[in-house]
């Protein structure tokens, strides 16, 4: 069921691990950014837009992980937008013919029958210089970095102080950062900087899996992240209460230590844990 947020924006929370596909409301139809997960969760989406009267006239996928590639026919044939880099990394994944299967390996195995595939990852790259997303409704700015994933973009709804930010900025996990990037702790300190570059004009966060959250969740979060960041700079231990063993999500203490593993193996004198 799709929530308002702000006005002119909604969102539709899934059960896979508080996934979030957003709506936004243009003038003659919505943007609908990173739907999921299943299909019914989108045929639901599709349903309470239709109910609006508001057709989607655009997608746009955060950054190329399947969980933000998805598409149902419901929601037409429009054009489904990302960056140059997000769309380069889905070409590259849709040219091996086991695709499916690669895919398949990341899949949540509950929910992996009921996710659709075949539409998966048909983006169309925007120039690497665009700014804002083209379409027919409020401006919506692109802030492209490299911290989570190859061309991953946070959305700015101006008009409405919105930010999505694609898998960052979550209340439930702590930063999962790009282990294949030259140098994915620098890549992710400098995302952060640019979000908070943009914090005087954030009323609401709506990060890619976890809670909508205000100005002052917005800052809270920057802040556990960066520290989360730094820690793993600095080769100590963070203090977050995400990767607790005893926390919701206990799994993400064994993420958290592989994470540290694999950046000590880049850098052995970089890291501990």
């Amino acid at each position: 069921m799709l929530k308002q947020i702000a006005e002119g924006v909604l969102v539709h929370e899934s059960e896979f691990l508080q996934s979030n596909s957003v709506v936004v409301q243009g003038t003659v139809g919505v943007l609908l950014i990173d739907p999921g997960i299943t299909s019914e969760e989108m045929a639901t989406i599709a349903d309470d837009l239709r109910a609006l009267g508001q057709p989607v006239v655009a997608g746009f996928s955060t950054h190329p992980d399947w969980d933000h590639v998805l598409w149902l026919e419901a929601f037409g044939d429009v054009p489904r937008y990302g960056t140059a880099r997000c769309a380069a990394a889905l070409d590259d994944l849709l040219s091996h013919a086991d695709w499916r299967d690669r895919v398949a390996e990341g899949l949540p195995p509950e929910y992996a029958e009921d996710i659709p595939m075949h539409l998966l990852g048909l983006v169309t790259g925007l120039p690497a210089d665009a700014a804002r997303v083209p379409w027919d409704g409020p401006e919506v700015r692109i802030i492209e970095h490299s911290a989570h994933a190859p061309g991953h973009a946070a959305l700015l709804v101006e008009e409405h102080g919105v930010l999505v930010a694609g898998d960052m900025l979550s209340d439930i996990l702590m930063p999962f950062l790009d282990l294949e990037a030259a140098d994915p702790i620098v890549d992710y300190l400098a995302a952060l900087r640019r979000f908070e570059a943009e914090a005087d004009d954030v009323v609401a966060v709506v990060p890619g899996h976890g809670s909508v959250g205000g100005a002052e969740e917005f800052r809270a979060r920057l802040a556990l992240d960066r520290a989360y960041v730094e820690a793993l700079q600095d080769g100590e231990v963070p203090d977050d209460p995400r990767v607790d063993p005893a926390g919701p999500l206990y799994w993400l203490a064994d993420v958290h230590h592989w994470q540290v593993q694999r950046l000590a193996e880049r850098n052995p004198d970089a890291t501990s844990d």
